[in-house]
């Protein structure tokens, strides 16, 4: 057992693990790091805001039911509050979330005849 401990190979291979364990503390300590990373890899995924316009041509009972149709958790009293935002401010963000469900909803009410803004991010 002695010879292939006294192989002078194997001594320099020793010494070179030591030197990083000093330096692995202090990859370590600095644990804000990653965090900080984790916050970065949420932003390429925003959330993106559904907004639809007023028009002169959709009725309140016809943009109030296509909410409640298409967007998911729509009361119909929440839709209506929606609807007079629209009506009387010129617009409402009516649903915000995820960049391919609010594709999603915004082609849904697009399809049914409401004046809807470009999607835009959160």
């Amino acid at each position: 057992p002695t010879p292939p401990l006294s192989h002078s190979p194997t001594l320099p291979l020793p010494h070179s693990p030591t030197p990083p364990l000093p330096h692995l503390p202090m990859a370590t300590s600095p644990t804000k790091a990653p965090e900080k990373s984790g916050q970065v890899t949420r932003k390429p995924y925003p959330n993106y805001k559904v907004i639809v316009l007023n028009d002169d041509y959709n009725t309140f009972q016809h943009v109030a039911d296509c909410l409640v149709k298409y967007i998911p958790g729509m009361t119909t009293d929440r839709a209506w509050e929606l609807t007079n935002q629209i009506h009387y401010e010129g617009q409402a963000i009516v649903w915000v979330g995820p960049q391919e469900q609010a594709e999603h909803y915004h082609q849904q009410l697009l399809r049914a005849g409401l004046t809807m803004a470009p999607l835009e991010e959160a």
